[in-house]
């Protein structure tokens, strides 16, 4: 058993230090030539002199060297390159674009009416439509807030009429009606 584990190590050594020998060469060899794999097709002489003199010198690393590229000016016409001066001016072209609208969440705030009843007329009528703080936003009409209101004003009369009475605590408890009532029609 000892015997296997002590072969299958020097296998798994010898395959170790065969692939790094393959990589040193392959390194060594893409250094030597970095343009060896690139096909480059010109006519022009000036273009192959100035290509052969960077292929000819070793790179101290691993990145290619920049070679100056000549296109002849039928091959720049037939790609589409236009060549024109540099000057500052307004574009007024038209970009028509697709798109997600999305609304700042932070913003929202949600309505909710603390009595029962239904809504007569509708200000912000529209989906997304900006209101401002204190502008209406609908009417509503309520049977228990009308009865509310006609109660409040029921016991401000009272208290009026009950505030000059001689009979002690009338206008005690005429004034904590009405106050009674203020609190149910604020809330």
């Amino acid at each position: 058993m000892k015997a296997y584990r002590t072969g299958f190590l020097l296998a798994v050594i010898g395959n170790i230090v065969l692939a790094v020998l393959l990589v040193g060469l392959w390194l060594h060899y893409r250094v030597a030539n970095p343009m060896a794999d690139v096909e480059t097709k010109s006519s022009n002489s000036t273009a192959q002199d100035s290509m052969a003199k960077p292929m000819a010198q070793p790179l101290a690393s691993t990145e290619a060297s920049l070679v100056p590229v000549q296109i002849s000016p039928q091959r720049l016409q037939s790609i589409g390159v236009k060549t024109g001066k540099v000057e500052r001016k307004s574009v007024a072209d038209e970009i028509r674009t697709t798109g997600s609208v999305a609304v700042d969440e932070r913003r929202l705030a949600y309505v909710q009416v603390r009595f029962s009843g239904y809504i007569q007329k509708v200000f912000a009528d529209a989906t997304y439509q900006y209101v401002r703080r204190g502008q209406p936003l609908f009417t509503v009409y309520s049977p228990e807030l009308v009865a509310t209101e006609r109660e409040y004003l029921v016991a401000k009369q009272n208290q009026q009429q009950m505030a000059q009475s001689t009979v002690q605590g009338v206008a005690f408890s005429a004034t904590s009606l009405l106050d009674a009532a203020a609190k149910r029609l604020k809330q």
